[in-house]
């Protein structure tokens, strides 16, 4: 029998990250990490705003000076008054039993503790570990035990290399590195669980730079124990190559019911766009059928027999659209991001793609004769000519919008005719295409009694009366 989707999302407990719950029994969370200087507030609040405006429900902020420390309540403070309950999480190295002990503040301001088990503090790691267990307990937050393998505890390294040199059968250096990996992981989550840390405020990752490697690793560690699990490159690289290879490991990983959060660790270009990972993220995560965070448009790729450029001109305009649209479409259509758009370059295939689609158009291809049939729900609904075929069919997209996800049109129906003339554009300062969907709390039907998920209306009113 054809399988179909994703296989079971492997079974852990939730840990909930400020009011946002991460487990299998809620949908896989969007992370992303601000790469300003955490001492300057103002620059970082702004920074974690975009980023959870485009749509990332957990946020993580270097905390690796006093400075910084000193600064976390103010960069909360800020992202509440600006109406967002995105969780903040403080990513510590070296020295996070020092900070979280000096400043109190920055304590209780973070939503969660990330800590490096290979870098907590030397020959000291183990007190140090402690310490920061103290305070997560103290102030009742969740941790993050994230090994990487650029920084692996070389203690635990040595051993595990010298157990295997006395094996009839040795196995390669890098089997006995991803081992250390999985290893640092579950017993740094055994030794917290010791000192007092409950099971379901744990959540683990392992990350590396390959692929392969992030794929072997998380499987090990998905067998051996049952915390939510964080995927992610650790560097995944810059543009293309970051991307195809974050999608590359993590959707074999989704696919096989692996992972409850995950962060693209993309290099951004030289003052370019933070919130790229963040889209990334949650095109993965939408092109893998796991969630739904805005429309699609499938456009054909053109071949001979689309020698024009019309079609890819109009494709690109529907997209523009809807991204200058998504936002007030989301205050007034819930579920707008469920749908499907189709712009098909020639009879071919235009008919059948539009047909599958919510709303599609089958444009010429050369020598066809110049008309455009549109499909709703799969019936012909008009066609159109001339050379106002893209405002039209704006329009017509418009009121199909309107009537299927307003208030009063439950359900698929037909547009209204065309010429009525579509909604004014928004702002430029709406136009983010933005992570206004719901949060995960709200899509899992159900969420922690008092605690709103991030992004939602209720989570971001929330904040404006309380923060890989």
């Amino acid at each position: 029998m054809m399988e179909l989707g994703p296989k079971p999302r492997r079974r852990t407990p939730t840990v909930w990250v400020g009011p946002v719950p991460i487990g299998s029994d809620h949908p896989v969370v969007v992370q992303s990490m601000t790469n300003t200087d955490t001492a300057d507030a103002e620059a970082t609040a702004a920074q974690v705003i975009d980023l959870a405006r485009a749509g990332s429900e957990v946020v993580r902020i270097t905390v690796n000076r006093e400075e910084a420390a000193a600064a976390v309540p103010r960069i909360v403070e800020r992202v509440r008054a600006a109406g967002y309950a995105t969780p903040l999480v403080g990513d510590f190295h070296y020295n996070g039993h020092v900070l979280l002990t000096r400043y109190p503040e920055c304590a209780r301001a973070l939503d969660k503790y990330r800590i490096n088990p290979g870098n907590v503090g030397a020959r000291q790691k183990d007190r140090n570990f402690a310490q920061i267990i103290e305070v997560a307990l103290k102030y009742e937050k969740p941790v993050r035990i994230g090994v990487n393998w650029g920084s692996l505890d070389q203690d635990l390294l040595t051993e595990l290399m010298d157990a295997n040199a006395r094996r009839p059968n040795p196995r390669s250096a890098r089997e006995v590195l991803l081992e250390a990996m999985v290893e640092s992981a579950l017993r740094s989550a055994r030794l917290a669980e010791e000192l007092g840390m409950p099971h379901d405020r744990i959540i683990l990752s392992a990350k590396v730079s390959e692929v392969q490697d992030l794929i072997a690793v998380y499987r090990t560690l998905a067998a051996r124990c049952d915390y939510p699990l964080h995927l992610g490159l650790t560097e995944a690289g810059m543009g293309m190559k970051g991307i195809v290879a974050s999608t590359a490991g993590l959707a074999v990983l989704l696919q096989e019911g692996i992972g409850d959060t995950i962060r693209i660790s993309l290099t951004p270009t030289p003052g370019g766009d933070r919130a790229e990972e963040v889209r990334v993220a949650q095109q993965i995560l939408q092109s893998l059928g796991l969630r739904t965070f805005v429309p699609q448009v499938s456009s054909c790729p053109g071949c001979g027999r689309t020698t024009s450029t019309f079609f890819q001109e109009m494709a690109r305009d529907v997209q523009a659209y809807i991204q200058r649209r998504l936002p007030e479409w989301r205050r007034r259509y819930p579920g707008v991001e469920t749908l499907k758009v189709a712009v098909m370059g020639c009879v071919v295939n235009g008919p059948g793609e539009s047909r599958h689609a919510d709303i599609g158009i089958s444009l010429p291809g050369t020598f066809e004769e110049p008309t455009a049939p549109v499909f709703i729900d799969g019936e012909k609904y008009t066609t159109l000519r001339g050379d106002d075929i893209v405002p039209r069919f704006l329009q017509i997209l418009e009121d199909y919008v309107a009537r299927r996800f307003g208030r009063n049109g439950e359900g698929k129906g037909a547009a209204a005719p065309a010429g009525r003339e579509a909604a004014a554009p928004t702002r430029r300062g709406e136009e983010d295409a933005g992570g206004e969907a719901a949060g995960p709390a709200a899509r899992s039907g159900g969420g922690r009694p008092g605690r709103p998920a991030a992004g939602t209306p209720a989570g971001r009113a929330g904040g404006r009366a309380a923060g890989t």
